[in-house]
């Protein structure tokens, strides 16, 4: 349980994050770059300030490193994230569900997914590192 609750503060702070570098992304960057451009740009931002919220969640909740645990809460993380991606693109965006997946196929939306896959793999990697 402590690791889903773990989950659920690290997705919290960096969807916060995220939509911060979002906007500066999708307005003030895309316009100018391209979209994969600003997502490539946007993406060392975003990674490192999940590689940080990890450690510091981590710490915070005292997950040990064992690999169910650090599972769990990446998995966790990459739910609710998803989640929420797909509920602001329907509901603040005014996207259909098959628009939000769709999105998937293009090349900008392929490299935020990867990245959303690392954001959830944060937990497991950090098992080897200092917190």
């Amino acid at each position: 349980m402590k690791s889903i609750v773990a989950g659920a503060a690290y997705f919290a702070i960096v969807f916060a994050v995220g939509f911060a570098l979002g906007t500066i992304r999708v307005l003030g960057l895309a316009p100018a770059t391209g979209e994969t451009v600003a997502v490539l740009i946007e993406g060392p931002f975003i990674l490192g300030a999940s590689w940080l919220a990890c450690g510091f969640v981590i710490r915070r909740f005292i997950i040990p490193p064992d690999t169910s645990s650090r599972l769990i809460m990446g998995a966790a993380a990459l739910g609710l994230l998803l989640g929420a991606e797909t509920l602001l693109g329907v509901f603040g965006f005014g996207q259909t569900l098959a628009d939000v997946i769709a999105r998937y196929a293009t090349l900008a939306g392929a490299l935020g997914l990867a990245g959303q896959v690392l954001f959830g793999l944060f937990p497991l990697m950090r098992q080897r590192h200092a917190g």
